[in-house]
């Protein structure tokens, strides 16, 4: 190929005339730029898109404040992949046993205590799920038994072999529902709570079914039995079982987290109790090695 310029110029002939206005133009800008002293230039990048902007503003715009050290929050990554997340796992699980079986027996007791305490959260978090709100009491006439009557409720109440039982998941729609459909053939109603281990929880198991059902307590027996009277007036509602009630399931769900709760807690004053006799030995230990 020939070395001249006019063989390039051939080839390209509107080469030379694109140059020639592309300098002009930079010219012309440069030109623009130092003339007016109080032009600014705005890049705006929108939609992936280059605009630039003159403006004759004699404002300044100041400079953005500097960021302090103490503003700056350094924000540990969280793991992306798997690996990273099961080593971190594996770092929290190495730092509890070096705590567990640290040689330092106050070390272990507060651990522990804090790991209670962390799980005595969660479960009050989770058993405020399973709180139903009451719903305001109907109207309704309560009637009035004379002693004779009660005796006489009362004796066939103890007589009949008709029962409902209240289990380990206490008070729900379907008691409630069952004492209807014994209802309906019979004038009483014995039920019976199982697992009432504390005091004065029979009482409450009884003004709960007397709300419920809108019946009327007979008798608490001391063997936790209780006899409700439907009424004379007693009409069976279209809807046996009330709507500020649980359901069977998550009854037993309340029960499990209840249960667990209470076992928590005195795990609680246990340690609490623990550590509170660790410091009284080593204040009886620092006593006798300063005499």
């Amino acid at each position: 190929y020939p070395n001249d310029s006019s063989f390039y110029a051939k080839q390209r002939p509107f080469a030379h005339e694109s140059a020639s206005s592309s300098h002009k133009n930079v010219f012309e800008y440069n030109s623009r730029r130092y003339m007016s002293s109080n032009s600014t230039v705005e890049l705006r990048t929108d939609d992936n898109v280059v605009r630039f902007s003159f403006n004759n503003d004699n404002k300044s715009v100041p400079p953005p404040p500097p960021i302090s050290r103490t503003e700056k929050k350094w924000k540990r990554a969280k793991p992306s992949s798997r690996k990273a997340k099961v080593n971190e796992l594996r770092f929290y699980r190495l730092k509890a046993k070096k705590k567990m079986n640290s040689p330092n027996p106050e070390v272990r007791i507060r651990y522990k205590l804090e790991k209670a305490k962390r799980k005595e959260e969660w479960l009050l978090e989770k058993l405020r799920k399973y709180h139903v709100p009451k719903s305001p009491a109907e109207p309704y006439d309560p009637e009035t038994l004379t002693e004779e009557e009660q005796h006489y409720l009362k004796r066939t109440g103890e007589k009949r072999k008709n029962f409902v039982l209240v289990g380990r998941r206490g008070v729900f729609g379907g008691v409630v529902l069952n004492m209807h459909l014994h209802w309906k053939k019979h004038e009483t109603v014995k039920v019976i709570c199982k697992p009432c281990n504390k005091p004065g929880q029979v009482h409450e198991y009884a003004e709960e079914l007397a709300r419920l059902s809108k019946g009327i307590v007979i008798d608490v027996k001391p063997n936790n039995a209780i006899v409700l009277y439907r009424g004379k007036n007693y009409v069976r509602p279209e809807v046996m079982s009330p709507v500020d009630t649980l359901s069977k399931d998550k009854a037993l769900e309340k029960y499990r987290y209840e249960q667990s709760l209470e076992h928590t807690s005195e795990f609680i004053e246990k340690l609490e109790k623990e550590l509170e006799e660790y410091h009284k030995y080593v204040a009886r230990y620092k006593k006798k090695k300063e005499v």
